[in-house]
């Protein structure tokens, strides 16, 4: 049984590797430098790649049961100039297209192709709930969703199931936005963001680990999913429930437009958002593990 993620080497990729790995499972990490991976969770290696081509690794997709494509440029990164947004879109189109690529070379197809995406795709949205057929928005980070998802969309022609994770804000202190968010609370400055009223559609690192695996097992599993919990929140409630669990203040709020001037088109990622939900997991079956933001979050701090 084996399993190759891209961008494995993240801290998605790691929890999902040692999540598989623990059940048996190889796991190959793929990454444009695999001698600085740095120590991988046991049943983990690191494999080159060069992140545009299926040069060097399509061996490893005959017979795979799944390639789990996270591959791309971190969007924390500021401020969004024109060539980093370049950046950003090549590095995960480019990723997809060598992941369809590898399914093309080989006999034995993986089972299935897990490509990643997120809930800016559906763009602004205000308040109202989002399922997984909502119409894809217009601003940056919507068409960046269109084009990272589109990039593996081949390997459906080659009978190669394939399912779409569109993720919202996983919690974790091991890497991703939670711990600049948490930032300010651990210094009495915690507060919402902007209006507060934008929603944040979040999930727990476990049950987005737990998600990932039952689509990879689920063989009726194809097309988008909405990867975040089924009770999202607005920024100003999770600001007052991460204050409560942190014994910390909330009430200070960050003025959007001062964000705007530190982090330019960036803010967006925090002063935008949308309430996703998780409508065709639910009609599946799957049972999140934390489903309710304080047990997520107290689960998370406890460390």
């Amino acid at each position: 049984m084996r399993v190759i993620i891209t961008g494995g080497s993240g801290f998605l990729g790691r929890a999902l590797g040692a999540s598989l790995a623990a059940d048996g499972y190889e796991v190959i990490a793929l990454s444009r430098r695999p001698d600085a991976v740095g120590r991988l969770p046991a049943g983990m290696h690191a494999a080159g790649w060069d992140g545009r081509s299926a040069a060097g690794w399509a061996d490893l997709a005959e017979g795979a049961d799944a390639i789990v494509n996270l591959a791309g440029q971190s969007l924390s990164q500021w401020p969004w100039t024109a060539e980093r947004k370049r950046k950003f879109l090549d590095s995960r189109v480019n990723a997809g297209r060598a992941v369809a690529a590898a399914v093309r070379k080989v006999r034995a197809r993986p089972r299935v192709v897990i490509q990643s995406s997120g809930v800016g795709y559906y763009g602004p949205r205000g308040t109202e709930e989002i399922p997984e057929g909502t119409a894809p928005g217009q601003d940056f980070l919507a068409r960046l969703a269109v084009k990272w998802e589109a990039s593996t969309a081949e390997v459906e022609a080659l009978d190669v199931r394939r399912a779409i994770i569109r993720t919202g804000l996983p919690l974790s202190l091991r890497g991703g936005v939670f711990p600049l968010m948490r930032l300010p609370f651990l210094f009495m400055l915690g507060g919402p963001l902007g209006s507060g009223r934008q929603g944040i559609p979040w999930i727990h690192l476990d049950d987005h680990v737990r998600a990932i695996r039952f689509l990879i097992d689920r063989p009726d599993a194809h097309g988008p999913f909405n990867l975040a919990a089924p009770q999202p929140c607005t920024n100003g409630q999770f600001a007052h429930t991460l204050g409560k669990v942190m014994h910390r203040p909330s009430i200070i709020p960050v003025p959007g437009f001062a964000m705007r001037l530190v982090g330019g088109e960036m803010a967006g990622l925090v002063l935008t958002g949308q309430r996703a939900i998780p409508a065709r997991l639910a009609e599946m079956g799957f049972a999140f593990k934390f489903a309710e933001l304080e047990h997520a979050l107290r689960d998370v701090l406890r460390g």
